[in-house]
């Protein structure tokens, strides 16, 4: 211990600093050994010995435990495996340590000892190896045959490998009835999982698996065989599923082989709809030639919330107002009363001559804190609605989350970058508290630099939706301002980027190798460090929050230089050049708002609209006021800034 951190812990032993501020400054001294530790304890080279005594009291010394037996864990002693379960049993350092040790002794076949340490879990590799040691120990009574084939027809996808025995007894006893495998086989094929259909067939009367097998290639690829089937519903429905996943590939053949399948197994109108339900979206999605005509031949019955969506889209690409409006007006009342197809239902009014009703919707539209939201009232020139939540708790409740064990052990992992194990900790401290302590433990998290709680655990009532300073958080402000205003673009724009890329997390990693709080590309880092003269200190600099904004920003410059707007350079910034300029050649002239909204990818057209409302909600933060969000898309920074106001519409009901 170095002598700063002996004088921590004495002055709070002498009452000399407050207790919870006396053991955050102790945990502060101790993060550097106790990283040492976890280091040493995944290496092989730990020594509790080594280290000063105090470390067995630290609240993660489970966590530096558990890594140091999950090294060993086939060879593991029995003792020691269940002398640590006691210890830490109800947190979830054993339930971490359960989920690797009952594997390790299923693969020594030691069933009593898992049978003695088993605990209930939605893992069902887990649950298969429990059933495994259940008939290990003789025990494979009624209940064993039930809970075994639950877990057969629980899914239509692959199982673990330690439900093969279990499967073979099942079998082997008479427990696998051809009823139960055609349900599994129904199941998969409806999952498209054509090897899981192959393999519970095998165990059926030879005439019925050579038809399951037929089914199972008809899937794989659609065959003349199908016509001679049985006329059975069945039958109907694996044509059905075999057409659909035909139509994913190749639209125009599942439509023309559709009509000789149907008539010869009698398909229903639903069947024949899902048919052309796919047919039509993986053709609309594109805007190929055939999108209308497609669109038009799926019966309504069929369409779901997406289909009537891309209705609308695709008359919106050709520029056919009427047609768009009618979709719209075609949708179910809860999707068309949403504040997106709301607003574009005033829009197309607006567009057909019908300016009274158009002014009606947007007035409704404006009501919602969304971009569409926000669109609205640019449209009638009102201000923006926001009903923020702020709530007054006191200082001593939060501390008192604070002090929660698991809540402690939570943010010790997160600043020590174990996301993993910090999440695992934050879920049971979760599942203990209402939801006042919910929020209060999102505070917390907060103010030890862990934003996303805010995103992944508000929300399960509405009102938690107004929770905006804690869903929007606002770090590293100084950098933004800095950069923003070196690089001509709104602050509020930077900060909106931030919360979409990363929640302001500086370690954030995307599969992609985005990295850091904008999720820059190290080669696009590299290549924007050249353009700006500056020094490039490598991948690993982009985990510096002032590089990253520095380097993030000078980007959105440079897309904004490249494409003229910001609408479109937030589209090239998600999507990449090729898509963006594939949009701009198919609708070139566009009203921003329908080139957005007819942008083919869902993941770039959700997030520029995400991007644009996040950036208002930001201006808010960074202002009280903000830039109209109709001015913003266009990159027009000096019109007149708008003001915020809570419509009754958004308060709670009493």
């Amino acid at each position: 211990m170095t002598r700063s951190s002996l004088a921590i812990v004495l002055a709070a032993a002498a009452g000399l600093l407050p207790p919870c501020l006396a053991q955050a400054q102790n945990l502060d001294a101790q993060r550097p050994q106790i990283q040492a530790a976890l280091q040493a304890a995944e290496s092989g080279r730990f020594d509790v010995s080594q280290y000063p005594p105090g470390l067995t009291a630290h609240p993660l010394y489970g966590w530096v435990e558990f890594a140091d037996l999950k090294r060993d864990i086939d060879t593991l002693p029995t003792a020691r495996a269940q002398s640590f379960l006691k210890r830490y049993e109800g947190q979830a350092v054993a339930d971490a340590f359960r989920g690797v040790w009952l594997p390790a002794l299923s693969r020594r076949q030691d069933w009593p000892t898992l049978r003695a340490a088993w605990k209930p879990t939605s893992n069902v590799g887990l649950q298969c190896a429990e059933l495994n040691a259940r008939q290990a120990l003789g025990k494979s009574d009624a209940q064993w045959t039930l809970d075994a084939q639950k877990i057969w027809t629980s899914t239509g996808k692959s199982l673990p490998d330690s439900c093969d025995p279990v499967f073979a007894l099942l079998g082997a006893s008479g427990g696998l009835t051809p009823a139960l495998r055609w349900e599994r086989i129904d199941k998969a094929a409806a999952e498209q999982q054509t090897a899981v259909m192959r393999s519970a067939a095998r165990g059926l009367p030879p005439a019925d698996a050579a038809l399951a097998n037929d089914y199972a290639a008809f899937l794989d690829g659609v065959h003349a065989r199908a016509l001679g089937w049985p006329k059975t519903e069945r039958s109907r429905k694996m044509a059905m599923y075999g057409l659909m996943r035909l139509a994913k590939s190749s639209p125009a053949s599942a439509e023309m082989q559709l009509p000789q399948y149907a008539a010869a197994l009698g398909m229903s109108e639903s069947e024949r709809g899902k048919v052309l339900y796919e047919a039509a979206l993986w053709t609309v999605a594109s805007y190929e030639p055939d999108s209308a005509r497609r669109l038009n031949a799926v019966p309504e019955a069929a369409y779901d919330e997406k289909l009537h969506e891309w209705r609308v889209r695709e008359a919106m690409a050709r520029g056919d107002w009427r047609a768009a409006l009618a979709a719209i007006r075609k949708m179910p009342k809860t999707q068309r009363e949403d504040s997106r197809w709301r607003y574009f239902e005033a829009r197309l009014a607006e567009k057909t001559g019908d300016n009274a009703e158009a002014q009606r919707l947007f007035r409704e539209a404006a009501k919602s804190p969304t971009f569409h939201g926000f669109l609205a009232a640019d449209r009638v020139d009102q201000g923006y609605a926001l009903c923020a939540w702020i709530p007054n708790d006191s200082a001593q409740a939060r501390a008192a989350i604070a002090k929660d064990p698991a809540i402690v052990r939570a943010m010790e992992l997160w600043k020590l970058e174990r996301p993993g194990w910090a999440t695992s900790e934050w879920n049971s401290a979760l599942a203990r508290f209402d939801d006042t302590q919910r929020r209060l433990a999102v505070e917390v998290a907060r103010d030890n630099g862990w934003f996303d709680r805010a995103v992944f655990s508000l929300g399960k009532n509405p009102e938690e939706q107004r929770l905006y300073e804690l869903r929007f958080p606002l770090h590293h402000g100084e950098t933004i301002k800095r950069e923003a205003a070196r690089n001509a673009i709104d602050p509020a724009w930077v900060a909106a980027e931030i919360r979409a890329e990363s929640i302001f997390n500086p370690k954030a990693r995307s599969g992609a190798n985005a990295m850091g709080l904008m999720q820059v590309l190290p080669s696009t880092g590299a290549a924007t460090a050249r353009s700006l003269g500056v020094p490039w200190g490598g991948a690993n600099s982009l985990y510096d929050s002032d590089t990253n904004i520095m380097l993030g920003t000078a980007y959105l410059r440079q897309m904004e230089n490249k494409y003229g707007t910001p609408y479109v350079a937030i589209a090239a910034y998600n999507a990449g050049p090729a898509p963006t300029a594939r949009w701009q050649s198919q609708r070139p002239n566009y009203d921003p708002d329908f080139w957005i909204e007819t942008i083919s990818y869902k993941e770039t057209r959700e997030y520029v609209a995400r991007v644009l409302a996040f950036s208002v909600i930001y201006d808010w933060r960074l202002n009280g006021k903000a830039l109209p969000v109709t001015d913003r898309m266009l990159g027009r920074v000096d019109a007149k800034r708008k003001s915020f106001s809570c419509p009754t519409a958004q308060l709670p009901k009493s």
